[in-house]
């Protein structure tokens, strides 16, 4: 069943959603923050009719930017913290700094702030302390002493967690630690404070979770056991996806394989503390590679890429209904792209689960391309283009002049629109309950807006901003009328 009554809040009515991770809100900081012009592009998606605002991964990324490879599957990136709010719920000056040092000044005024975010502090660390929160600061705190070097390299006593060394930590840097964790109640307070705002305006946040986790992360160190790793602490095996049409040798993506049996014999408590933590502070959760959980592509760690690896069993329904148990409703989105196999499309539709169709990928093939408007259902979410693509003008310029005309014939739009508006339109007019924009595609933008181009080391990757120049007065309406044809209002 879809449509009201439906247990899960994205396929209770027809939504338009915009695609667009904090980081590229505009701003004066180093990238986005969770400050000023993140109420007032809430302001302007609520004008144009969005009520579904999608973003990548929160976490903090590695030195390259990309949400997907994170030092924490709980955290909270703290570039995003905003210096000018923080100053002023601490009382300090408008320019009293920006970033670390901002932090500090913050974290010595603690005592003078009202007694409610004081306790709300304490609170915080009481509660997700002995979840995530005392492990990711000792995490962060020894990789700064160690020189960023990945945890496996750390000397023995620190990379084993023994006792005497976590103690050693706890008392030698106990001012440090405490920074890090107010860090975290920072921008933790910040992102409720922005998504209530979003909740005033009835628009969801969807968010984003990885199947996997980066290997140097404190998720890893502090749970070896759930992983496939050495005495060491390096990994057996890898994971990636295997060759296919798109590349012969397949892709290596390095993130170590989970041991789903330990996992299991735990009741899959770690997971069910991510998922808890992940729907305390979001709406809704699109599961990265969703396909993992039937079955995942596992590499041998010492192999260059993905071309010898083999199909290693996820832990399918029960790990499912565990999270049903411990968590009720389950506000999922599942990415099935790529080549699914009939078994992953049972477990996703066993659990009411929507899925995802991307017109991009819609012209290629006959008829029965998945992707194309016809072929798609209700329990869906389409977009015109993910993170992931080019945007819509640059992958419709990309094309030979041939496949130009396919795509505008498939669509019958008799080229009266430029592209991007006959893909965001087909979109809108889909039975999918839901359509989502990336903001790029909203704002007709081209090639050098990408968000992300994957399998590069491109220095360009995860960089992309927005700013207000780029917003014509009239696109709020014209999107607003648009959601209003669709019955997406």
């Amino acid at each position: 069943m879809v449509g009201e009554g439906h247990a899960n809040p994205l396929m209770q009515r027809r939504r338009a959603g915009v695609l667009l991770h904090p980081t590229s809100l505009p701003g004066s900081e180093p990238v986005g923050t969770l400050g000023g012009e993140a109420y007032a592009f809430l302001d302007w998606a609520s004008r144009a009719g969005f009520t579904l605002w999608q973003i990548l991964p929160l976490h903090p990324p590695h030195e390259d930017g990309s949400p997907y490879a994170c030092i924490s599957a709980f955290a909270g990136d703290a570039r995003l913290i905003d210096p000018r709010l923080l100053a002023e719920r601490v009382g300090l000056s408008a320019d009293s700094g920006t970033g670390e040092a901002m932090l500090a000044r913050a974290h010595a005024r603690l005592n003078e702030t009202p007694a409610v975010w004081r306790e709300a502090y304490q609170r915080f660390c009481e509660e997700q302390g002995p979840v995530w929160l005392d492990d990711y600061a000792r995490f962060v705190v020894i990789r700064a002493r160690e020189q960023g070097r990945p945890w496996w390299e750390w000397q023995p006593s620190l990379r084993d967690r023994e006792p005497d060394a976590m103690e050693r930590i706890e008392h030698e840097a106990r001012d440090e630690l405490e920074r890090v964790r107010f860090a975290q109640f920072v921008f933790f307070d910040q992102w409720q404070d922005l998504r209530r705002r979003a909740q005033d305006l009835d628009i969801l946040i969807l968010g984003d979770m990885p199947i996997f986790v980066a290997h140097d992360s404190a998720d890893v160190w502090t749970h070896r056991d759930l992983f496939d790793l050495d005495e060491t602490g390096h990994p057996l095996t890898v994971a990636g996806v295997p060759p296919d049409y798109f590349s012969e040798t397949g892709q290596r993506w390095g993130n170590p394989q989970y041991h789903w049996d330990r996992l299991e014999a735990t009741g899959y408590r770690w997971w069910v503390e991510r998922m808890r933590w992940a729907l305390q502070t979001l709406d809704a959760v699109r599961i990265d590679h969703f396909r993992g959980f039937e079955a995942s592509w596992g590499i041998p760690a010492e192999e260059p890429d993905a071309t010898n690896g083999r199909w290693v069993p996820g832990p399918g329904e029960p790990f499912f209904r565990r999270l049903q148990d411990e968590l009720g409703t389950l506000p999922l989105l599942a990415e099935d792209l790529g080549v699914i196999t009939p078994e992953v499309t049972a477990l996703r539709q066993h659990f009411d689960l929507p899925g995802m169709r991307i017109l991009q990928f819609a012209f290629e093939g006959g008829g029965d391309n998945p992707y194309l408007p016809n072929n798609h259902d209700e329990a869906s979410a389409v977009y015109t283009g993910t993170h992931d693509n080019d945007t819509t003008l640059g992958w419709f310029h990309s094309l030979s002049p041939e496949m130009q005309a396919h795509v505008i014939n498939t669509l019958n739009e008799g080229g009266a629109e430029e592209m991007p508006w006959p893909l965001i339109r087909a979109a809108y007019r889909s039975v999918a309950q839901l359509a989502i924009v990336p903001m790029q595609d909203a704002l007709a933008l081209d090639t050098r807006a990408r968000m992300n181009r994957p399998g590069t080391m491109d220095d360009g990757n995860w960089r992309w901003r927005f700013s207000w120049k780029q917003v014509p007065e009239s696109r709020a309406a014209e999107l607003q009328a648009l959601a209003r044809e669709t019955n997406r209002l």
